[in-house]
């Protein structure tokens, strides 16, 4: 593993919260000291902000904290042979984050959304999709709740070209006529959200979404004309 690598890896682990207590501390530390790090740091939390602000606040069920404390009393009475052995799972660990950790970004973020959304009493039912612009990046990420038929659509890594628009398609067997559109993104910059109350459940469960990027003002031909991305909804966790 390279020096980039292992500190590309190290901010990845300190912003998706996986490193222990200990760890965090530390290189909470290096950070101030090693700007490269902390450069890193920024990146990774930039890529991950703009999709955490599509969860809600959440207050923690009030048996939270009384099982943190269970579980930090129960970790001081490991031995020290478990202890040397949960270092070296901590470091076999940095080794595959640096190996998964950018493919598998968008996943983590839909399992903290569905977790989330599990705790809420009568949460909506809801979907979400993610639209990647390469193997590490999301370029676009979409959700719909089934319930108000609201779709919600929000720029990540996507920018706006000039003189261009990107324009919302759908497709499904249970649609006749090939891709139909659901309309242009407000602003490639901002969330777009649209109301699908022409389509019911079972069809937008099973469709494939798509994104493509048009002249302005949309597709001239009714048809999606430039280059695309396509995804299908995942059901959030309840």
């Amino acid at each position: 593993m390279t020096e980039s690598e292992s500190i590309d890896a190290i901010a990845a682990e300190f912003v998706l919260g996986t490193l222990d207590a200990a760890d965090r501390v530390s290189v909470d530390a290096r950070r101030q000291r090693e700007p490269r790090l902390d450069a890193a740091i920024a990146e990774w939390e930039r890529r991950l902000a703009p999709l955490m602000e599509t969860v809600a606040p959440l207050r923690p069920r009030p048996d939270l904290f009384p099982e943190i404390e269970a579980r930090i009393a129960a970790r001081s009475t490991v031995s020290a042979n478990s202890m040397q052995v949960l270092s070296l799972e901590q470091r076999a660990r940095r080794w595959r984050t640096l190996a998964i950790a950018a493919t598998t970004v968008a996943a983590c973020l839909l399992l903290a959304i569905g977790v989330r959304e599990s705790y809420r009493p009568g949460s909506p039912r809801s979907y979400v999709a993610v639209f990647q612009k390469d193997d590490a990046t999301p370029a676009f990420l979409l959700s719909v709740d089934l319930d108000t038929r609201i779709l919600s659509i929000r720029p990540v890594a996507a920018q706006a070209q000039p003189g261009k628009t990107y324009q919302l398609w759908i497709a499904s067997a249970k649609l006749a006529g090939g891709p139909h559109s659901l309309g242009l993104l407000d602003d490639p910059n901002s969330v777009t959200r649209h109301i699908l109350a022409s389509y019911n459940s079972a069809v937008l469960e099973n469709a494939t979404f798509g994104i493509s990027l048009e002249p302005e003002g949309g597709s001239p031909t009714g048809r999606p004309t430039g280059p695309a991305y396509h995804a299908k909804l995942i059901p959030t966790p309840r």
